[in-house]
Parts: structure tokens; sequence; C-alpha cells
């Protein structure tokens, strides 16, 4: 080895060692429980902040207990109690010990030196403005409050119960119905409230990501001798039910229902406006239930309670579960419906499996399918190419347009109630269109509107309801909005949409509700089907109110006109008295020739005058012996403006063909004792009674 060799590779510097790139791990394929999906995306079940959770799992709960009364035909009464639990509360609730901080500075709400000098600084100038713009005289305004920094771990926890006098739930399946997201007793076609088909689930969901802490359930049906109780939360990973207590207990008072309790997190700060007004429009849709809602709070001056009672006892029809109608199923649900019915053969199937096909129809659509097809094929034998040829087929062919018939609706007569109940308008109509069809689905269009009212802000105020539940969020780009801001012409029918108290309720009822967004909040504006039946119901309201209004109007130019001629009344006859009185005074010293003339000018002024006498001579003598008076004249004149009053109110009347006077709208409440001695005979207006 050469000497100058090794000093070489001392003072040359060392080459990096490249490192072997790291290996990818292997991607596992990996699988998550329904439950744990909605955990993970719960703002698509409306879980999106704390408020918003609190709103969702009070509205859930509402629409689980009207579901569970209207089930079996119980005129519902529900109390929602929101209870604000205090931190030490919460603490001892879940066993944890209250703890003081030792280092403040590690706290995100810790305010150093600086920033709180900056802050007293700050507000001290502000108080110097303050006092001198007092010495000036100059309008002060209250300094606002100084904002405390609030900590993120500063949560706030409600206990939610929801209390019904419902149907109940069988004992051994509360765990299940609770406990196991994507199980429930809704998922047939028909009408129903529910959104997701999570319920409560979700709040149990968003109880145990919050809080920790189980949900408890107290349930009984009727003539069962015991509540069920159940304290449980669910295994989000495993999607099963986590069973902590189920037991039956005595049921002494014969009370039949569900009572459900939940603790979460939430803010009832920012959604308290929007938990009232939801219980306001459930109130104004559902007039034949009764709602006691309350928020609890250990500071009594923030305690709520609203009663909202009960107006009608006339509930709609119970919907009704359908078949699928030809022209709404896809390739699965053709299958699905393939392995699930009891039929034999093709026949059979396509008869009993959908609306509108009978035998000869059926039969037709068989021969039309090819010649591999016929009607005493087996149905279990049909091949996934088969199934493709009939769907085809179902796309292409006429088939006759599902009715309405297991619709549920409001109805005319509890939607006016409603929107009486609660806003108390000058005038309201309402209409209830009859049922039309989007992709294969029925659909009802109600609609109501009212002019003036209580609480009700001037311009537009829009209610929308879908399946008899109101819909509260992104409002702008619903097709009802957009219906009546851009659509309809208010000027038209005498309304105007600027400086009137409007009120625009729409509801509308379908097996499938075509809701856009995640959040399922709002119906689209692209289904021209709908958005035509909107229009049309709205229009048909306004047509009501424009008769209304224009009678409104003819009646108050009526009055004011008679009012003009009442008030110049005393001036006419004060006048027409003086030139009486003259005219008696000068008689005597008039000659004959005159005279006589005198009576032939005046005879024509006075047939037409209030007073009528035969001759002046007459009128001159009771003149001169005081019979007529200033007084008598004025009161001729009253009687002659009732009279033209009379016969132009009379004339409109014959014109306009009202025969009958004007109904004031009352409520007359059942009677208690001939409770079940009824017959209703129902109109879209009113309903009438008939007592056995």
């Amino acid at each position: 080895m050469e000497p100058g060799g090794s000093s070489k590779s001392q003072t040359e510097p060392k080459k990096r060692q490249s490192k072997t790139p790291r290996k990818p791990k292997d991607s596992v394929l990996e699988q998550k429980s329904p439950a744990e999906f909605f955990a993970e995306n719960k703002n698509i079940a409306g879980f999106d902040n704390p408020g918003k959770c609190l709103y969702t799992t009070v509205r859930e709960l509402v629409e689980n207990s009207l579901d569970s009364t209207e089930s079996i035909s119980e005129l519902p009464v529900i109390e929602i109690t929101i209870e604000d639990i205090e931190k030490s509360k919460f603490n001892s609730m879940i066993g944890l010990i209250d703890r003081d901080r030792v280092d403040e500075a590690l706290y995100d709400d810790y305010e150093t030196a600086k920033a709180r000098e900056k802050r007293l600084a700050k507000e001290a100038r502000a108080q110097e403005i303050q006092a001198k713009n007092a010495s000036v005289g100059k309008k002060v305004k209250e300094p606002p409050a100084s904002k405390t920094m609030k900590s993120r771990g500063e949560a706030s926890f409600y206990k939610v119960t929801c209390k019904d006098n419902g149907k109940g739930m069988p004992h051994d399946d509360i765990p299940n119905m609770f406990g196991r997201v994507l199980s429930g007793t809704k998922y047939g076609l028909k009408q129903t409230r529910g959104k997701f088909g999570l319920g409560a689930k979700m709040a149990l969901i968003w109880s145990k990501m919050s809080t920790g802490l189980p949900i408890e359930i107290s349930s009984s049906m009727k003539s069962q001798n015991y509540i069920s109780f159940c304290r449980l939360d669910i295994d989000i990973h495993r999607n099963i039910p986590h069973v902590h207590l189920h037991e039956k207990r005595d049921n002494k008072d014969r009370w039949h229902g569900a009572e459900i309790q939940v603790v979460i997190e939430g803010n009832w700060t920012t959604y308290r406006s929007k938990i009232l007004h939801y219980m306001r429009q459930m109130a104004v849709i559902t007039p034949y239930a009764e709602f006691l809602f309350k928020f609890v709070s250990d500071a009594s001056d923030k305690n709520v309670t609203i009663r909202f009672a009960r107006r009608t006892d006339v509930m709609p029809p119970v919907p009704l579960e359908t078949k699928h109608h030809p022209s709404s199923v896809d390739l699965l649900l053709i299958k699905r419906l393939i392995e699930e019915t009891p039929k034999q053969n093709l026949l059979q199937f396509l008869q009993h499996e959908f609306v509108n096909i009978r035998k000869a129809y059926a039969e037709r659509l068989i021969g039309e399918l090819g010649p591999e097809f016929s009607p005493k094929m087996p149905i279990k034998s049909i091949t996934s190419q088969q199934i493709v040829r009939i769907h085809q087929l179902f796309r292409q062919a006429k088939f006759d347009d599902p009715s309405g018939d297991c619709l549920s609706p409001a109805g005319e007569y509890n939607l006016r109630l409603g929107i009486i109940k609660e806003l108390h308008p000058d005038m309201v109509a309402t209409y209830s269109g009859s049922a039309r069809v989007f992709e294969g689905h029925p659909f009802i269009v109600e609609a109501g509107v009212s002019v003036g009212g209580k609480d009700v802000k001037q311009g537009l105020n829009i209610f929308r309801f879908a399946n008899r539940i109101p819909l509260l969020f992104e409002q702008g780009a619903d097709v009802v909005t957009r219906t009546a801001l851009k659509r309809i012409n208010w000027s038209g029918y005498k309304i105007n949409q600027t400086q009137d108290k409007i009120g625009v309720f729409v509801s509308i009822v379908s097996t499938k509700i075509p809701f856009k967004g995640t959040g399922k909040e709002y119906i689209g504006d692209d289904i021209t089907e709908i958005a035509s039946a909107v229009k049309s119901a709205i229009q048909q309201c306004c047509i009501q109110l424009k008769t209304k209004i224009v009678k409104k109007i003819q009646a108050r130019e009526q009055q004011e006109r008679k009012r003009s001629l009442s008030m110049y009344a005393d001036n006419a006859a004060t006048a027409a008295y003086n030139v009486l009185e003259a005219m008696e005074k000068s008689r005597a010293s008039k000659k004959q020739r005159y005279e006589d003339k005198d009576a032939e000018m005046h005879k024509e002024i006075l047939t037409h005058s209030t007073v009528r006498k035969e001759t002046l001579r007459e009128l001159y003598e009771e003149i001169s012996a005081g019979a007529i008076t200033k007084e008598m004249l004025r009161e001729k004149l009253l009687q002659h403006v009732e009279q033209v009053d009379y016969e132009m109110a009379l004339e409109y009347a014959t014109h306009s063909g009202v025969s009958e006077e004007p109904r004031e709208a009352i409520f007359i409440q059942s009677l208690e004792a001939a409770e079940d001695n009824f017959m209703d005979l129902h109109s879209p207006a009113f309903v009438f009674r008939l007592f056995c």
C-alpha cells in the first residue's frame, strides 16, 4: 500500500451511503360495520355539530313518537324535556372526580399578561369614549360585554327525554331496535317520516361518542301489566347492542307507550330558535297532537315551558304499504323480489308483486318478452339475462299511474286548523291536490296561504313539510321556496309580496321523497312534476284569497263612503233647515203671483228631498209650528244613507251570487261521553260529526 494513498483517504470526505427506500405496507382489506360508517360520517344523518346534534335528536325522538301513536290511531300526547347538565353533575354521572387546574398555561383559554394588559387598555379607551359622548349629549351605546375565552374542552351536556302514549315495543325486540343500525320496521314501500331509518340509533351513537353514557328505554304495550326497562349502548365496530340492564317492572298505572332518555353533548344557545321553530311547525302540521316542551336549567330565568294544545281529534288515515310500480324498479330490486316472492310462476309474480298489472296485461307482457318466457315459467329459474329483458320491457311499456290511496296527507281540515291555531292569521286558504306520479311513485301536494297573523314577519314566510315533518335547513334551493319567490305573481292576487305578512305552507307526501343533498333537507327544483304541482296548489290558494281580499276591499270602501256621507249629514241638515226657514219668513211679504211661481219652482226639488210634503203651504206651517227641526232632518238623511248602503250591498250580493249572511268560523270541542258513538263525514273544509 502506498504511503500517499492512506493520507488521501483520510482527507477526502466520506461518501453518503444511499438508503434503501421503504417498502409500502401491503394493503389490507378492511370492512366497516354500518354503525361505524355512520359514526365516521355523522353529518349525513344531520349530526354536523353539537347544536345540530341536539336538534336532530329531538326531531328523531318526536317523529318516532308520532309514528308510534298514529299506528294504533291514538291521539298523540308527547312530552319533550331538555335538561341542562352542569359539568360537575356530568362528572358525577360518569364517576369522574372534579379537579382544579395546576398548570394554567397548559390550557387554550389561558390569557397571558400582555394579552390581559392589551384587553384592559382597549376597554378603558372604550369607557373613555362613552363618557365623552355622554358629556356632549350624544346617544350612548351600551358597551359590548367582554368576551371570555372558552376552552375547547368546555362542552355542554344535555339530558333529552321523550315520552309518548304510543304503541310501545315488544320486550325482546328493544335491544335490536336501538342497538343495531339499519334494523327497523319502516323499510317497506310506504309513506314514512324517517329519512335514513336510523331514528334514535344515531342519537345513541352520538351519545357514545360524546359522553359514553348508555341510553335508557321504558316501554309498555297495551294490555301489558309490566314495563320493559332497558339500559344499553352500542358496539360500534360490531354493530350489536351492549345491554347493561334489561328487566320487567310493575305497570300499576296501566300506562302504554315509550319513554327514551339519552345524555348527549349539544348547544342549546345556538339552536334554541331552531328547536322551538321545529316544535311550532310540527304543531301546525299535526293539530291533533298535544306537545309539552320543557327546557330545564339550574338558572330559573333560562327555563322554557311551552304547551302546544290539541285543536282537533280528527286524525289522518294510517299510511298503507303498497307494491312497487313497474316503472320504478331496477335490476337489483327485481332480483330481490324474485328471491323473496312466494309465487311459483312468472304470471303470478307479475300479478301480485307489482301494482297495475292485471292478468290479461301480464299475459301480454309475457308474450312480448319472447319465446323463452311463458306464463307457467318457474320464477326461480329466471336467469340474469332474462331479468335484464324484463327490466327493459318495464321501462318501455305503458302502465297506468299508481293511485294515491296508500298515502296519508294531513288534509285541508287539519292544515287549516294548524295554521289558525299557531299563526292566528286574518285570512287563510288551503288546497289539497289530487295524486300525481314521479318516477312511478305517487305524491300529493297540499298548500295553505295565510295573510296577517301573530309572530309573522313582513314578506314571504315559507313553511315546508315532507311526509308531514318540517324542513328547516337549506331552504333557498328548495322547490317550494323558488316557486313562491319566482313563479307566483302575488300582485295579481291583490297581495303585496313585501309589505303583507304572508305565510306559505306546502306539504308533500309520497312513498319516496326525492330529497337532494346528503342531509336530505330540501327537495330539488329540477323535478318538473313536483314543481308544477306546487305552483298549482299555491295558485289555487291565492285564487281563494283574492276573492276574500276583493270582498274586504269593497267592504272597506263601502264603509268609507258611508262614513263620509254620515260625516256631512250635520252640515247638510243645517243648510237645508236654514233655507226652509228663510223661505218661510219671506213667504208673507211676497205677492201671490210669486207664491204660485215659487211653489212651481220648488216642487221638483222637494220631491227628491229627504222630507217630502204635498204642498209648500203644509211645509211652511210645519216649520213655523216647530214640527220640523235640524235633528229631524239629520235623522232622515242618515236613514237615507243606510237605505242606499243596503240597496248597494243587495245589488252586489245579487250579482256575485251571495245569498247568505257572513259566517264566523268556530271550533266545538268533542263530547267525551259519546266518545265512540259517532260517525265523521269528511269534507275538504270541515268535518261533520254525527252522534248516534
